[in-house]
């Protein structure tokens, strides 16, 4: 089955060098750290409007429209502009100009807020309180917004703007992150445009919302119609409460590296170690303009050695990734070994500081795995450089599989597979420190609200819960498969599972991490008239019933947990993080991230206690819990 969305996101892949399957496997490496705008005053803009402040920390009311409420301190900006009469706020400009970049920060929206990232100041990304939305337009959340002419005729005067693929938003008051890759228009000698700009991808909170938009001119609210080369990252402060952190960005203006007097050779053989070439004809030579493995007439057991030239012209490290599908390749450059042949696993990732000039190049391609077409692929990406691929970037190898996904758009929708959860180290040592954990007993349950949840049955634990598209099957039910599928939209994970449900002999005793001694047993689930499962165990003793339900408009889950007999000791696990505070209105903010908010504890109180290096919400369960999550 074929999906719009995922071949798009396929040709982004491929246009970055990775494919599916079998073939050539050249990951976009993650990019350094960037240069940073300081946050410490307003220095880094330009004749910033009185809206703008620098702060400490940022909240959110979720119960009051377009209100952030800040603390003194540094390393926040913040608009908060006023509803009084004349008071002026205005856009921030920065003081740094940009051509091709790298933009990356985090922003936080109030209630109703309404924002955007303008690159160059003319190329608008819609920043907005979204939360509630179902399908984006747009106006909404990480859209690039429309272009405008006030001549056309009315209610048609924004045209080519382009909504989001999917709502990836986060709640109110909680940070979100924005990264963009853009590429300036191109310009002749005359000055006359020659190429569009493009937003090469934009992520919101982790999830690609864009891939390869021409942008055809400058949208609504630039600071001037024009295009230019260069222009200044413009933040918009005049609608709405809004903070901004950690922005940072990666300026590509250099040139790039060239390859020029470029040969190959192609041997015939089955080569799993380095061949002695002086005692070995090739079967074919000659002079060459394009890195591909097309130039060999032999699908298999074979041999490409390229040599040439590195043409540098900007010194600093170089990054490489060689990938050679059904076989093995190295990579040397001057008297250095950037890639080289280790394990013979078809590609390999390399750096090397250059110097300006030109720099001979060998390359090596051995292939003789029969089962994978022959590809080549090599990317390079250094200082001032976005990683490119240097090679036949046509050609790609492998084997482009059609994706499996399943919608839940058309009611609730229950599939059981393995899961797997990366362990989040922002989270503090209570969540797994990169350990990859499979949850064996999966149910992952979606709505037509675009708001899912996992629930491991092997511990009565929400595992996570996410906004967006529900799930990719494809390692699953591709070819032999795995069992595992992958959520598809904006993922909030609940860290390693554990169980919900434990009895603590004293207030600082560890939870339970397993089953042992509990007497847990799962008793499966039942559905109501709508398709949506209540889960059912037993542990300690006790009869449980968790009922899991999407909120109105999609806001988040509701969560109710009824217990019959409770033992004595039993406590329930709300939530852990690095950082929990409590919040008016019987709310609780975890890590920035998520929203606790309890709504009947049957007269418990919750608990807020140090674990692990992090932090735990509890409380006492005497029957009958009631809360939500909201993010």
């Amino acid at each position: 089955m074929s999906n719009p969305f995922y071949a798009a996101t396929t040709r982004w892949l491929l246009a970055v060098g990775w494919t599916f399957g079998a073939g050539l496997t050249l990951a976009q490496p993650a990019p350094g750290a960037g240069t940073p705008v300081p946050l410490n005053d307003l220095s880094a803009f330009v004749n910033p409007a009185s809206n703008w402040h620098i702060v400490g920390s940022v909240r959110a009311d979720l119960a009051k429209t377009n209100t952030l409420l800040t603390d003194k301190g540094t390393g926040v900006l913040v608009s908060l502009p006023s509803d009084k009469k004349n008071a002026k706020a205005g856009d921030l400009t920065t003081q740094f100009q940009h051509s091709d970049a790298d933009i990356e920060l985090d922003f936080m929206l109030a209630k109703g807020a309404n924002s955007g990232v303008y690159l160059q100041g003319r190329y608008e990304i819609q920043l907005a309180d979204s939360w509630e939305v179902k399908t984006p337009s747009s106006g909404d959340n990480g859209s690039i917004y429309q272009r405008w002419d006030d001549k056309r005729p009315a209610g048609q005067n924004g045209y080519e703007g382009h909504p989001a693929r999917q709502n990836a938003s986060r709640a109110p008051g909680l940070w979100q992150h924005l990264k963009a890759s853009f590429q300036a228009p191109r310009f002749n000698a005359q000055g006359q445009k020659t190429e569009n700009a493009k937003l090469l991808n934009v992520e919101l909170n982790g999830v690609l919302i864009h891939d390869n938009v021409e942008l055809s001119g400058p949208t609504r609210g630039a600071i001037s119609n024009d295009e230019k080369t260069t222009g200044p990252l413009v933040l918009q402060g005049d609608h709405g409460a809004v903070a901004f952190r950690n922005i940072r960005y990666i300026a590509y203006d250099k040139p790039r590296p060239e390859l020029v007097n470029l040969t190959f050779a192609v041997y015939k053989g089955k080569y799993e170690k380095e061949p002695e070439y002086d005692k070995t004809a090739p079967e074919s030579e000659g002079p060459t303009t394009v890195l591909s493995s097309s130039v060999s007439r032999i699908p298999n057991e074979m041999l490409i050695r390229y040599k040439g030239t590195l043409r540098v012209a900007e010194p600093g490290e170089y990054r490489f990734r060689l990938g050679v599908p059904g076989g093995a390749g190295s990579l040397k450059i001057g008297d250095q070994m950037v890639v080289p042949l280790v394990g013979w696993v078809g590609n390999g990732t390399g750096k090397v500081t250059l110097p300006k000039g030109d720099i001979p190049v060998e390359l090596f391609y051995s292939k003789f795995m029969d089962w994978v077409q022959p590809a080549l692929g090599l990317s390079i990406a250094g200082p001032g450089v976005r990683e490119f691929v240097i090679s036949d970037a046509t050609t790609s190898g492998g084997e482009e599989v059609d994706p499996i996904l399943v919608d839940a758009s058309g009611g609730n929708t229950i599939l059981r597979s393995f899961m797997d959860v990366p362990g989040e180290s922002t989270r503090g040592d209570i969540r797994s420190q990169g350990k990859r954990t499979r949850v064996t007993h999966a149910i992952s349950v979606g709505s037509p609200d675009n708001v899912h949840y996992t629930y491991d049955m092997d511990k009565g634990a929400l595992v996570q819960v996410w906004r967006g598209q529900f799930l990719d099957t494809t390692p699953m039910w591709h070819d032999r498969g795995d069992g595992s599928s992958r959520p598809m939209g904006m993922v909030q994970r609940m860290g390693t599972p554990m169980l919900f449900l434990a009895k603590l002999p004293s207030g600082q005793a560890n939870w339970a991490t397993d089953t042992t001694g509990t007497g847990y047993r799962p008793k499966g689930y039942v559905l109501d008239n709508n398709d949506r499962p209540t889960f059912r165990y037993q542990t300690y003793g006790s009869s449980v019933d968790d009922k899991i339900r999407v909120l109105e408009q999609g806001q988040g889950l509701q969560r109710e947990l009824t217990v019959t007999n409770p033992a004595g000791d039993l406590y329930a696990r709300l939530a852990s993080g690095s950082t929990i505070s409590a919040m008016d209105n019987n709310m609780y903010l975890i890590d920035g991230q998520e929203y606790i908010r309890i709504d009947d504890l049957g007269g418990a109180k919750p608990t807020i206690r140090e674990s692990a290096g992090g932090q735990e919400l509890i409380v006492p369960v005497k029957g009958k819990l009631t809360y939500s999550i909201l993010f």
